[in-house]
């Protein structure tokens, strides 16, 4: 005969304490002292209790889930081909960027027994089964990547009062939480870099310019390099992918033959610039030094590894996770936002 399945009954008797009381702490109310809790989760290790979700929901009304939207172009119209449903997940899942943002809200996440569901919204369907998810209670609000200037959903989101929080602050203003980064800064810290290794001739590789974080990076970098006595920066325009980092780096050079550094607006770029450039019979950084920015997994690995300005996307993708959490429990009713400060980190391009 099989044994009956654990109850909070058989949690409490282990634990020696009230069935309200593991009650609370499986319910994740915060008012339990945090020993009692620790004492709580050991017994239910111990007896191999599992929360009944279902009936769970019923007394917290949170659903332990959490979707992680990565929301496309703007305002299109017309069905999205399948061919071109995949292209866009493609392209996500090659960026490490992405990767980081998973990282870091699992990481924030699954201590507190929720988990994220991943949704994408390239397209006016898709956006639409977003919010459709969310207003039948299929997860307790969505962390927002969004790829796109334009994208119309954390508008939509906000419209509907839907929590949800933003990865990096929307071009149009929109009363939602959101995590970022200080970008001019960080285009800073490249044009100091260069200009410390007494580089003259100068240009970049901007991310897209519709991209608010690419005219701030821009900007910052521009600025900084007219203080430092150069005025003028030769810019081309990159997508934040490898192969616009190639084309870019390409016209630069057409143009810009006697060019001393180049700062790339992400790491891919940066490892498109470092190949043309080796193509060349440019040596890097002996001919032309070379920053990127992100400090991804591409930088430790590019040739020569990446000088690069450091975004802590893991640490902000747990900072979008914890303010949706705020959210979610009333702890914060008003929209906030989480500004981290970039830094560079130097290796063998720079």
């Amino acid at each position: 005969m099989n044994r009956h399945a654990p109850t909070l009954e058989d949690v409490a008797r282990e634990a020696g304490v009230s069935r309200a009381t593991v009650s609370r702490v499986v319910n994740g109310v915060r008012n339990v002292d945090p020993a009692i809790q620790d004492q709580v989760r050991v017994a239910i290790e111990r007896t191999g209790y599992a929360p009944n979700r279902a009936a769970r929901s019923l007394v917290t009304r949170r659903t332990g889930t959490v979707a992680l939207v990565v929301s496309g172009a703007g305002d299109g119209t017309g069905d999205t081909s399948e061919e071109e449903q995949n292209a866009f997940a493609a392209r996500v899942f090659a960026d490490p960027f992405f990767g980081r943002v998973v990282g870091g809200v699992v990481g924030f996440l699954r201590p507190r027994s929720t988990h994220p569901v991943l949704m994408f919204a390239e397209s006016p369907e898709a956006r639409q089964e977003v919010l459709r998810y969310l207003r039948q209670g299929n997860a307790d609000g969505a962390l927002v990547v969004s790829t796109h200037p334009d994208d119309p959903l954390p508008a939509l989101l906000a419209e509907a009062g839907l929590p949800a929080v933003l990865f990096a602050r929307p071009v149009r203003p929109v009363a939602l939480s959101h995590v970022d980064l200080a970008h001019w800064d960080g285009g800073r810290l490249a044009a100091e870099c260069l200009l410390a290794r007494g580089c003259r001739k100068v240009a970049t590789v901007s991310g897209p310019w519709a991209v608010a974080a690419s005219q701030e990076r821009l900007a910052g970098f521009r600025d900084t390099m007219a203080r430092g006595g150069h005025p003028y920066v030769p810019v081309a325009e990159g997508g934040f992918t490898l192969d616009s980092g190639v084309a870019a780096m390409t016209e630069l050079l057409a143009e810009h033959p006697d060019v001393e550094g180049v700062f790339a607006a992400n790491d891919l770029m940066a490892q498109g610039v470092c190949q043309v450039l080796r193509e060349r019979g440019r040596r890097v950084p002996d001919d032309v030094a070379v920053v990127g920015f992100d400090d991804s997994s591409v930088a430790a690995t590019c040739r020569p590894p990446l000088t690069s300005v450091r975004q802590p996307v893991e640490d902000m993708a747990a900072a979008m996770a914890r303010l949706l959490d705020e959210h979610v429990h009333g702890l914060r009713t008003e929209p906030a936002s989480v500004l981290f400060e970039p830094e560079l980190v130097v290796r063998e391009s720079a």
